[in-house]
């Protein structure tokens, strides 16, 4: 068991004010049994009332609305968090394929998860399908290799995509970020047959020198027949164990997008996103991303906002 606090605030600033915001978040930690939310804070500029419902994917997403006049929208999370994950998995070796055809059969959820989207380039995604699944490999076994096919061919590099960026530009880059790799990672899954699904969260690794601490991070879980659901973060090659955070899950980024919305106003605006993860034995991670945006209306690499 580890304990985090995780300090997070997204931060939009405009030249001229803007009006009439209407917003989504989804920067409640995800109720599961691997992490006990001991508290959580929300502050949002002018105090609005927040509506809270839970999505298909079993996310709680929250609604507001800033109508007066602003020039400042900032959305602060303060979360005390417990990972209860156990370091050591217990994921089944030995299912395969016939037994996770029989598990989705009954399941619509399962099924739509394993569906995978059109893209161009599907015969770059087939070639790896060549080195990552034999007949005598088990589910979990193809998973863990996709996860280091990815790791080891694909260069982690920041500023050549962003949340718009395809599987078939990935393909073409070979390079990216977490969210790349989570994407490319659920398309190759779900091209053989395993339902897989899109996280957002943080990555808490203190001194172990794991990619993505700052911001959110993303990584995928697996199904697998007898264990379910199955965190693999392909950006550092690992099963995902307690030094994870878990806020939102969905098909893809869009699913679980941490901040979208809209505003009326002519107004260019600047985004940063600021991260800190304090850790039990008193060390602070901490930084500050400033998103470039361009024109009036932009999506950008974290949240969403556009103008109505």
């Amino acid at each position: 068991m580890a304990i985090f606090r995780i300090h997070h605030v997204t931060r939009y600033e405009y030249d001229r004010p803007v009006k009439e915001s209407v917003n989504e978040i989804r920067i409640f930690p995800f109720q599961c049994h691997d992490q006990e939310i001991l508290q959580h804070e929300l502050l949002i500029t002018g105090q609005p009332e927040i509506h809270t419902f839970t999505d298909y994917f079993g996310n709680k997403v929250g609604n507001f609305n800033l109508l007066q006049p602003h020039k400042v929208l900032s959305i602060e999370s303060k979360l005390l968090v417990r990972t209860t994950a156990s370091s050591q998995l217990q994921i089944n070796f030995h299912s395969g394929f016939a037994q996770l055809q029989q598990e989705m059969a009954d399941s619509l959820l399962l099924l739509e998860l394993a569906r995978p989207d059109m893209i161009t380039n599907q015969s770059a995604i087939d070639n790896i399908l060549t080195v990552i699944r034999q007949p005598e490999k088990s589910v979990a076994a193809v998973t863990e290799h996709c996860s280091e096919y990815i790791f080891k061919n694909f260069k982690y590099l920041k500023g050549i995509t962003n949340i718009e960026t395809t599987v078939d530009e990935i393909l073409q880059h070979r390079a990216g970020v977490c969210q790349d790799f989570a994407h490319l990672m659920l398309h190759i899954l779900r091209s053989c047959g395993i339902p897989c699904r899109y996280i957002s969260g943080y990555i808490c690794p203190n001194k172990d020198g794991m990619r993505g601490e700052g911001a959110t991070h993303a990584w995928v879980e697996a199904w697998i027949p007898g264990y379910g659901w199955a965190g693999i973060d392909p950006t550092n090659n690992i099963w995902v164990t307690n030094k994870h955070v878990k806020l939102s899950v969905g098909r893809h980024f869009n699913d679980c997008s941490p901040v979208k919305g809209t505003f009326k106003g002519p107004a260019r605006q600047k985004l940063s996103v600021f991260v800190a993860v304090a850790y039990e034995d008193g060390k602070v991670f901490e930084e500050t991303n400033d998103v470039h945006l361009h024109g009036v209306t932009e999506m950008s690499i974290e949240p969403f906002s556009g103008q109505q």
